[in-house]
């Protein structure tokens, strides 16, 4: 499959794009200006787009696409809006029309009921936004929610559902692992799943 990356030189979109070619699949890196491209792997096709004014062409000829971007924990409340809610939503509107058949998206923790105030707030409120949004595009979708974050690669010993710790940590190799699966297995189809590491 040809399988459009937003964010694909972040921390785990760079492993989901290198797990996707490990399995045979095309990733399409979409990458903006200013992105750093050097560990993407050899041959990797990288597409112009910048999540805060996408181009109506950005998702042609993509089997699926995955979200795995994110406006970084160091960003103010207005680019988590442009990023996390408002480019999500748009890169979702692009793939249906464009007739992608899957749209992977990776979200978080607490968005399914996201807090009216706290440190997180406003970010898991964008991300419910976006997750409402691609539920009610009309695409097969798949939608994964992590707890914490880490550097590890993980060792594939995933946990899902009800019984995830909210926190608890996930690896990002192993949501790598997940977001690719989520891509292929007929399993995915409409699933929403938190998960962590174990």
């Amino acid at each position: 499959m040809k399988i459009l990356v937003a964010g694909a030189t972040g921390k785990t979109g760079l492993r989901l794009v290198k797990e996707l070619a490990t399995r045979g699949h095309d990733p399409i890196a979409l990458v903006r200006e200013s992105s750093d491209t050097g560990d993407l792997p050899d041959g990797t096709e990288r597409r112009r787009g910048d999540l805060t004014d996408l181009q109506d062409d950005v998702c042609a000829g993509c089997d699926a696409v995955v979200f795995a971007a994110g406006s970084g924990g160091h960003t103010g409340a207005d680019m988590t809006d442009k990023v996390d809610r408002d480019g999500a939503m748009r890169l979702i509107d692009i793939a249906a029309k464009s007739g992608a058949k899957r749209f992977v998206m990776l979200s978080s923790i607490g968005t399914e009921d996201p807090p009216e105030d706290g440190e997180l707030a406003h970010y898991l409120q964008a991300k419910h936004a976006a997750d409402e949004h691609l539920k009610a595009s009309g695409l097969d979708y798949a939608i994964v929610r992590p707890v914490a974050l880490t550097d590890a690669d993980g060792n594939r010993d995933i946990r899902f559902g009800e019984d995830v710790d909210p926190k608890g940590k996930a690896a990002r190799g192993d949501v790598a692992f997940v977001l690719a699966n989520a891509v292929e297995s007929a399993d995915w189809l409409g699933k929403t799943a938190a998960m962590e590491s174990v």
